[in-house]
């Protein structure tokens, strides 16, 4: 993987942050889940943002997913950090 690869990765993985971001607060707002695992269902929602992002981006496959993954954590991780006690359920 070349440089222009991996700005291309970060920087779409910036741009489906939000939407990951979206769909966990869905998720948490929605169904009563472990907050210990919220970091997986974002990550799983990562990457089916990424890999659904198909008419978007020239990316492919494989970067798409990788950036959905990223974006998946950092938005979770992120949020947990700041918004949150790690200790109980969602709802």
């Amino acid at each position: 993987m070349d440089n222009q690869n991996l700005t291309d990765v970060l920087a779409f993985a910036s741009v489906i942050a939000v939407f990951v971001l979206a769909g966990v607060q869905f998720v948490k707002t929605s169904f009563n889940v472990p907050k210990n695992i919220l970091p997986l269902i974002g990550l799983v929602i990562g990457l089916f943002i990424g890999a659904a992002a198909y008419p978007f981006t020239e990316l492919g496959l494989v970067l798409r997913l990788w950036a959905g993954g990223l974006a998946g954590l950092s938005a979770t991780g992120l949020f947990e950090l700041a918004f949150s006690k790690r200790d109980g359920t969602t709802k």
